[in-house]
Formats: C-alpha cells, sequence, structure tokens
C-alpha cells in the first residue's frame, strides 16, 4: 500500500519543498513545471476533493485558495506536521491514510486527486484503488493523478539507463524500487473500472491522469 516506502518520506519532509524548487539536480526534471503540474490538477478538479498523499501541503494550498473543500489523506506524521503548519490559517484535517486505507468523507466526493504519489502501489494494488474510488464517485466523477509514468517499458528502461550514465544512482534507485508502470496499464486499469481518461504530459518523467466516470 505504498508504507514500506514510508520511511523515505519521513526522512524527506524538511527538504521535500527545497527539492521540488529543482535545488536537487537529480531530480530536477522530475520537477521541471510543477508549478503547472499542480495548477494543472487544480483546474481539472471539482469542488469537494479528497487528496491522497498531501505531503508537505502545495497543492492543498492551491486547492484552498481555488474554494475547493479538501479532505486529506498522508501517512508521514512529519509531512503531516508540516503541512498543517503551512495551512494554519485555513480550516483543514489530515488524516493518517493511504490509497487504499482511509476513512470515506461523509461529504459526497467529486474529484479524487494527487500528486508525486501513486507510484508507491503495485499495479495490482493501483486496479483496488481504482476499483474503490469507482464506488466512491457519481458518474463525472474524476481521478486526478499527476505522477511519474512512462509511454511503454522501452521508455522506462532507458530513463533507468540514462539516469546511470549521468550518475544520478539516487534517481536510478528510485526507479528501479518503486512501482512506477506505463501509460497503457494504467489506461487499462482505468477503462476497467468504468473510466475515461486522459493523460497530459509536462516534463520527460510526469504526465497528469484524468480518469472521468462513466
Amino acid at each position: 500500500m505504498g508504507r514500506e516506502f514510508l520511511d523515505v518520506f519521513e526522512g524527506w519532509a524538511k527538504d521535500y519543498d527545497s527539492t521540488v524548487l529543482g535545488h536537487d539536480v537529480e531530480y530536477k526534471e522530475v520537477f521541471s513545471r510543477y508549478d503547472d503540474i499542480l495548477n494543472d490538477v487544480v483546474q481539472k478538479s471539482g469542488l469537494t476533493v479528497l487528496e491522497f498523499g498531501v505531503g508537505t501541503g502545495n497543492l492543498t494550498q492551491k486547492l484552498l485558495n481555488k474554494n475547493k473543500k479538501v479532505f486529506g489523506v498522508e501517512p508521514s506524521k512529519p509531512m503531516r506536521e508540516i503541512a498543517l503548519e503551512k495551512l494554519h490559517n485555513y480550516s483543514l484535517t489530515i488524516d493518517d491514510g493511504d490509497f487504499l486505507t482511509f476513512r470515506q468523507p461523509a461529504e459526497q466526493i467529486d474529484t479524487i486527486v494527487s500528486t508525486y504519489a501513486f507510484h508507491h502501489l503495485t499495479d495490482r494494488e493501483k486496479t483496488e484503488a481504482f476499483f474503490q474510488y469507482s464506488n466512491m464517485l457519481e458518474k463525472g466523477g474524476k481521478i486526478v493523478f499527476a505522477d511519474t509514468m512512462f509511454e511503454n517499458k522501452q521508455e522506462y528502461t532507458m530513463t533507468i539507463q540514462s539516469a546511470k550514465q549521468k550518475g544520478f544512482l539516487n534517481l536510478a534507485t528510485d526507479l528501479e524500487t518503486e512501482y512506477y508502470t506505463t501509460i497503457p496499464v494504467l489506461r487499462t486499469i482505468a477503462n476497467q473500472q468504468g473510466f475515461t481518461v486522459e493523460f497530459t504530459r509536462f516534463n520527460h518523467f510526469v504526465w497528469v491522469m484524468e480518469a472521468t466516470k462513466q
């Protein structure tokens, strides 16, 4: 359920915002156009939003600034603490949970969002997540996830090789260790659970997936 990577993020919490600003050369391209990516997720979201992997609250803040109601879910306590401090002027709760185990809001959710996190789940777990979300959403409801994904397995393999050639060993290890998937796999998962889906690319690594329930 992604919690096997929790120690990494608990250690990364205090430096995360610096990384997304491009201060870590290995991950600079991963976070290229970071603000555009978040803004696109916000623009595609409805008014009542369930956000998985709140992290330090960067997407959350943008959603709240657009007067959207946000229910946050974040498994890392240090990340939650940073987000709540950053967003202390807003009325917000962030639950301890993950993509598969979480407290479902009492209100009807129209959009489920996440950025840079869905790769913590295996493809089987991604399928399970879509099944849960399909049962939560009404017709026209959306899943809007921004994440690293690849057009095919060849692109995935070549990206790892390129990272190693550049000496980006942390990035290469990350790509080999976590559960990065391909667009055809995600499209199949979404379609099987009753969604149409579109993908928009923002940099070499990150695409925004917009899945709409039919």
